[in-house]
């Protein structure tokens, strides 16, 4: 067997393990950040639940940080209250982005992790498998119940050589976009082998890992050797390691391999992380603003580079140097090592702990001017800027463009390597955590609702016939941003859906929520990789809010679709792609006979567009029922 075959062998509950068929998989852990956190403490409280099932739960508050009104501090009451009351770890706000943060005291080799965060995958770093689904699958998880996915193929890629200078971790996983593009993973989990794999520290993996869901990958997979040993004993955590390696034999579904000595400083272009080119190709475009921090580049290695590179010199004028330290830990060794008073006498500015720009709270861009961010995702206006202008890059790259004001390979300044030391150990830094309460005291906590703190949305079993106008038809790899934007405009109402709904789809056609609203039922119609990105489920809960009952496009995202068929919208499929050329927005289809279709996986008539759908029995209960939910109710009633 292959590592990842291993994982979910030992944790399989339900299904056969061949390729495209559903199987069910025992969940260890559990991670919930807070722009997703709302709506899985409603789920937990709508399903009755008296304390979390899993080994490890733990909420995160990294994403909403600024406290612009009283909406993030009372999500953040809320979240502290139900994660006393289920039983979960609760990581207050400047303790650190969740994925490092629970790599740092939680992360252990061989155990499953369930996060609602598209990222959770950066876990993998630790041999562990950790795969980011919607809220309402980590609920159901720290309820109990299986994880349920699709068997994907196991993609093997073998690393060979040593990273030459000047050229990092991220440089790896964005030649892997550069090859395979934004979809190149989807229904697949990537397992890194092979010789290389010795240079790589567990960080430098957690940057590889982390971006394996901007290739659309269920989730990536490092074996647990002695560079993870060697972060675990950092952590003061060694009696945690165990070893975990693919058979020698091990065969893979599909094999491919990079020789790191040859891979070069890379870069993102504005709009998707599958833009990739040389940096040498764009040398010389003025640059304003460089960030640095976010889940995509969370290590002290990442920081401590810049702060090498910066070292004695000051950031050009035109430049706005933006840090974000990923953790109380980094942080803390940042101070220790001096690192940070050499970005500090650079000119840099330096903020709080947690995700900030990478999910638009904050550190919007200038209109039409370049900022390179060590960040995974630059989605068209995720970072809150309309018509932003957004570069994804290396710390190396990122700070070459500080000291310089324009995109600058590394390798050509003149500057010596840097020599970057790390302390054997890492600071300890844990008194922040709050442990979850004993049972009997955990039963006498009310959860503390703000008015502010809205209810899940009441949704209807799907009909057997309906009339629906497309009120959208949109592109290729749409975004979950692009259906529900994130930022500092929108994520302060994620736990109002009927504050929220005015936001949906405002990135592609900001008249959407009144027409939808005006139209009731009603359907999408996308292209290929329908609802790549964040796992947030808010991107399916709104929509069906404002009455969307059918999404057809050429292909989905994991992640989306499933979230669809979580709360009733049904995801129906082109059989043919012409089809997408025949319908257009504004026309209405009659979809009749759908139940049974659902029930059957017949093939549905739209005025001669035929489609179909993938539901496994699970899923098509789930979108008869009206959502997961509703039909967990029924099944109880039952």
């Amino acid at each position: 067997m292959n590592l990842a075959e291993k994982l979910i062998s030992s944790h399989l509950t339900a299904g056969e393990m061949r390729p495209g068929e559903e199987i069910g998989l025992r969940v260890d852990q559990a991670l919930i950040q807070d722009a997703t956190g709302t709506m899985v403490m409603l789920e937990l409280e709508a399903l009755g639940l008296d304390r979390v099932r899993t080994e490890v739960a733990a909420q995160y508050v990294d994403h909403n940080l600024l406290q612009s009104d009283e909406r993030n501090m009372a999500d953040h009451l809320f979240l502290r209250s139900a994660c006393r009351r289920y039983g979960i770890w609760y990581s207050p706000p400047g303790n650190g982005v969740s994925h490092p943060t629970h790599m740092q005291h939680f992360g252990v080799p061989g155990r499953t992790l369930a996060g609602a965060d598209s990222h959770t995958c950066a876990a993998g770093s630790l041999g562990m498998l950790a795969i980011g689904v919607g809220g309402l699958e980590v609920a159901m998880a720290m309820a109990g119940q299986p994880l349920h996915v699709t068997m994907p193929r196991i993609w093997g890629i073998r690393l060979a050589g040593a990273l030459p200078d000047w050229v990092s971790a991220k440089d790896v996983i964005l030649e892997l976009l550069r090859r395979h593009g934004v979809s190149g993973g989807v229904h697949k989990i990537i397992e890194y082998h092979g010789p290389g794999l010795g240079a790589l520290s567990a960080m430098d993996r957690h940057v590889i890992a982390n971006m394996g869901a901007e290739l659309g990958a269920t989730t990536s997979v490092f074996p647990s050797d002695a560079r993870v040993l060697e972060f675990l004993d950092a952590q003061g955590r060694a009696g945690d390691y165990v070893e975990l390696a693919a058979d020698p034999d091990a065969g893979y579904d599909i094999g491919d391999e990079i020789d790191l000595s040859a891979v070069e400083p890379l870069i993102a272009g504005p709009g998707s992380p599958g833009n990739v080119l040389p940096v040498r190709q764009v040398v010389g475009e003025p640059v304003h603003q460089v960030v640095v921090g976010s889940s995509a580049n969370p290590g002290l290695r990442d920081f401590a580079v810049v702060a090498e590179m910066l070292r004695g010199r000051q950031v050009h004028p035109q430049v706005s140097l933006e840090i974000n330290p990923t953790s109380r830990q980094v942080l803390a060794d940042l101070i220790k090592t001096g690192a940070l008073t050499a970005l500090i006498e650079s000119g840099a500015r330096i903020h709080q702990t947690g995700c900030l720009g990478c999910i638009g709270m904050g550190q919007a861009p200038a209109v039409g001017r370049n900022s390179l961010r060590t960040f995974p995702r630059n989605f068209p206006g995720r970072s809150g800027t309309h018509d932003d202008l957004v570069w994804l890059c290396s710390p190396e790259t990122a700070a070459a463009a500080a000291l310089t004001g324009t995109i600058t390979d590394p390798r050509d300044l003149d500057l010596a390597l840097p020599a970057i030391r790390q302390p054997r150990i890492a600071s300890a830094v844990t008194t922040p955590l709050q442990r979850p309460l004993p049972i009997a005291e955990a039963r006498q906590v009310t959860l503390v609702k703000a008015d502010s703190i809205g209810s899940l949305p009441e949704l209807d079993p799907l009909p057997d016939s309906l009339t629906l106008p497309v009120l959208l038809k949109v592109g290729d790899d749409v975004s979950t941003d692009e259906i529900l934007p994130a930022g500092a405009r929108a994520l302060p109402y994620r736990s109002d859906i009927a504050a929220l709904a005015d936001f949906a789809f405002g990135q592609l056609d900001e008249t959407y929520p009144r027409r939808a609203r005006a139209a009731g039922p009603h359907t999408i119609v996308g292209g290929r990789n329908y609802g790549q990105g964040s796992s947030r489920e808010h991107a399916a809960i709104v929509p069906r809010y404002l009455g969307l009952r059918v999404v057809i496009a050429k292909s989905f995202a994991r992640i989306h679709w499933q979230n669809l068929a979580n709360f009733g919208v049904l995801a129906l499929e082109f059989t043919d792609e012409a089809g997408y050329d025949r319908i257009a927005q504004g026309d209405e289809l009659r979809l009749d006979g759908l139940r049974k279709a659902v029930e059957t996986g017949d093939e549905i008539d739209a005025g001669g567009v035929i489609l179909r759908h993938r539901l496994s029995a699970r899923q098509r209960a789930m979108v008869l029922a009206g959502g997961w939910i509703p039909e967990v109710r029924h099944a109880d009633d039952r």
